[in-house]
């Protein structure tokens, strides 16, 4: 690992620390059993999976915010803010380019008492340690979105269906698709269930499932394929969620008008009001800060409301140079009934030495 980007994570980490964050040092060797399933599929088939004899399945860490929050939920969920430098793990099969090991320095954040103001100061920290290398910031918010899925008027199946997949935008719009009759149900699958007892025909059982769980899966096919389409309008909602694209400012009087149709948008739209206000008070210009409906969709599956990145636009062949975001929702999962609101994110320093050689 080259020395400089090593010289310059302890510098960003003492950074972090002297603003109050504890340091920790979670193991390179994680548990598998567990992080998979968090991680999302992305992530699963790109992490470095190995079996001890006497752990059982392990992986080298693809990212440091899972093991921090299981480490801070195992004590307990008190307001708490980390930060770490090391290295992190993930194959790039299509990407041989891009490194499959390299340093990540990241500040976490855990409290409940304001999480507007938690979001605020971990991007206002990232962003004020970035300053000198001009990148451009680019917020989102995956919390608008499933405030506009879980709005929509169809059954809980197709929109807890949507709720998987608002990570994997392919898979997202096909459902979407589908849902809403602009594409037809698979011949194959029509055939299925146009037959009085598929199972009739079955040859032998093969594979992981069982009867029960096939049975179980075509009377769930079959109940979708009863269900009315969604209607035009409430896709086109959809999909102007997902097209804003302005500063913060303007891109919430978007929102606000869109949210008019859908009312279920404005719990998130207050959150993002005020997490605007928080960055303002911070001294971040909202009014020139970019806003965009689909940002994040591609980051890690724990994401659920606040996501971000820093980006070298004059050097588009660079991965985002920082990202990070809320996740809530993980501290519960892996809180045994305790949670509290957390906000993080990384920075990669070979980037920024690698905008530091090209200039």
């Amino acid at each position: 690992m080259n020395q400089r980007a090593r010289q310059m994570a302890h510098d960003l980490r003492s950074r972090f620390e002297a603003a109050g964050a504890a340091v920790v040092d979670p193991a390179i060797l994680q548990s598998a059993e567990t992080l998979l399933d968090l991680y999302g599929e992305d992530m699963r088939a790109r992490a470095y999976v190995t079996a001890d004899p006497a752990r059982g399945e392990m992986m080298l860490r693809p990212d440091f915010t899972v093991p921090v929050v299981q480490m801070h939920m195992k004590g307990g969920a008190e307001p708490a803010r980390y930060t770490y430098a090391g290295e992190v793990f993930r194959r790039q099969e299509d990407d041989l380019e891009r490194a499959s090991e390299y340093l990540q320095v990241g500040y976490e954040l855990f409290d409940r008492a304001d999480p507007a103001a938690s979001d605020a100061e971990v991007f206002a920290k990232i962003g004020e340690l970035l300053k000198p290398y001009g990148l451009r910031a680019i917020t989102g918010d995956i919390g608008i979105l499933t405030a506009a899925v879980s709005g929509l008027k169809t059954s809980e199946a197709r929109r807890a269906a949507l709720m998987r997949h608002i990570w994997r935008p392919r898979r997202f719009r096909a459902l979407l698709d589908r849902f809403s009759g602009k594409s037809p149900i698979p011949e194959s699958r029509a055939a299925l269930l146009a037959q009085s007892d598929p199972m009739a025909s079955a040859g032998p059982m093969i594979g992981r499932r069982s009867r029960a769980e096939i049975e179980t899966r075509i009377a769930a096919l079959r109940a979708d394929a009863k269900e009315p389409p969604l209607s035009e309008e409430q896709v086109a909602l959809i999909d102007a969620v997902l097209s804003v694209k302005a500063s913060c400012a303007a891109a919430l009087g978007q929102l606000r008008a869109l949210s008019s149709d859908m009312p279920a948008l404005s719990p998130a739209l207050d959150r993002f009001e005020t997490r605007c206000s928080a960055l303002s008070a911070l001294g971040v210009n909202v009014d020139a800060l970019a806003f965009e409906g689909s940002f994040g969709r591609t980051s890690m599956e724990y994401y659920d409301g606040f996501v971000f990145g820093f980006i070298a636009e004059a050097q588009p062949d660079l991965p985002p140079v920082a990202t990070g975001g809320r996740y809530d929702a993980l501290t519960h999962r892996l809180g045994n009934g305790a949670e509290i609101p957390a906000v993080g994110g990384v920075i990669r320093p070979d980037l920024l030495i690698a905008l530091e050689d090209r200039s």
